[in-house]
């Protein structure tokens, strides 16, 4: 979706501001489009899409295998997951559903496996500890954007309500990847998060 009302709604000054505060002040790429848009109708049957996952970033051996891309500990080429709304989500309109703080559960996950990292399926295959977080629903009003964390877990859900649910759901691109062996006081919060996590895992 590259037309002009969506290039807007992905670069106004609130979100910019952001962006900045987030990633690094001018570390990241104004969206030009907004990429896919998963778009949920009310139906009785299963979508059969909702497993819990971690949004991959770049590609592995196989580029066109979205399953083969990869996460690593530097979220290469993702600075967050970004939740475009663009209908009113209530709780019985499929929202997405985000595992409060399971990004820094992936974070220990992610540490000892460099930049290679973990593709979309080997990730997905050791999310066993995501019962013990809470549940948060990405529910709000048209025009409400999340900005999550590039690590979070997450997943959709079957729609039970009676709206159609309307949702884009870009990355937000990095200029750097983000480095989290610098000394701590040059780290964005993004990065600051990745830190925590790895040491939540060595304590």
């Amino acid at each position: 979706m590259a037309f002009e009302p969506f290039k807007e709604a992905a670069n106004t000054e609130i979100l910019h501001n952001a962006f900045d505060q987030l990633a690094g002040k001018g570390n990241w790429l104004p969206r030009q489009t907004l990429g896919t848009f998963p778009i949920r109708f009310p139906s009785d049957k299963p979508a059969g899409d909702t497993g819990w996952h971690v949004d991959a970033s770049f590609p592995g051996e196989d580029v066109n295998n979205y399953f083969d891309w990869r996460i690593n500990i530097h979220s290469k080429g993702r600075g967050f997951l970004m939740l475009f709304l663009f209908s009113d989500v209530a709780e019985l309109d499929a929202p997405t559903i985000i595992k409060v703080s399971s990004h820094f559960d992936v974070a220990k996950i992610l540490a000892p496996e460099g930049e290679k990292g973990l593709s979309f399926m080997e990730l997905s295959a050791k999310l066993d500890f995501i019962s013990k977080h809470k549940e948060a629903l990405a529910t709000g009003k048209a025009g409400t954007v999340y900005l999550c964390h590039p690590f979070i877990v997450h997943a959709a859900q079957n729609h039970h309500g009676i709206t159609p649910k309307f949702m884009a759901q870009p990355p937000l691109l990095t200029k750097n990847d983000f480095n989290i062996y610098r000394p701590e006081r040059q780290l964005c919060p993004v990065e600051k998060a990745i830190v925590k996590g790895i040491r939540m895992r060595e304590a």
